[in-house]
């Protein structure tokens, strides 16, 4: 759950088998990404206990409610295709770490501060209602607005070229 706690994207690159504590700890990544032939299991309900190390709301944030409780109860194991299919695993490719680096690359040509402020709203306010939503993005928005690095993603637009950051805000 710590990784969730991170001001910075985490993803997590999964390829031959994830199991038990092995989801719970790809379910703390931000994304997840992994080869179509890889598997994964809710493997507790195996051994007649349920997941803990957050595994509970881990799933519930991933995956419907059904999904969740027929992943845990009847410990079954997907492969990564069919994990991707059910939300479990975000994409699937066959290396996981090339696709990984090449989205944090992408990633890195986004304002630090506007991806840990998304990542904090998302995390805080995913099941919340709409007024607290909205009262949490008005929250987050007007540091960015006025910050040097929204500065730095403006100015690269109108030059159609690539945004130059700072360090990230201590926010």
């Amino acid at each position: 759950w710590a990784w969730r706690r991170l001001p910075v994207p985490v993803i997590a690159a999964v390829h031959g088998h994830c199991y038990g504590g092995g989801v719970q700890i790809a379910l703390g990544a931000d994304f997840r990404f992994a080869t179509p032939d890889s598997q994964w299991s809710v493997l507790e309900g195996r051994w007649g206990i349920i997941p803990d190390m957050s595994g509970i709301q881990s799933l519930s944030e991933v995956v419907g409610i059904d999904v969740a409780k027929r992943l845990t109860m009847t410990a079954e194991t997907l492969s990564g295709s069919a994990a991707a299919e059910i939300g479990l695993v975000s994409e699937v490719h066959d290396d996981p770490e090339a696709a990984a680096e090449a989205f944090a690359h992408r990633l890195m040509q986004r304002s630090p501060d506007a991806l840990a402020a998304a990542k904090r709203l998302f995390d805080d306010t995913w099941h919340a209602g709409a007024r607290r939503t909205f009262a949490r993005e008005r929250i987050e928005q007007l540091p960015l607005l006025f910050g040097a690095n929204a500065k730095a993603a403006r100015a690269a637009a109108f030059a159609k070229a690539p945004a130059v950051f700072g360090p990230r805000s201590r926010r």
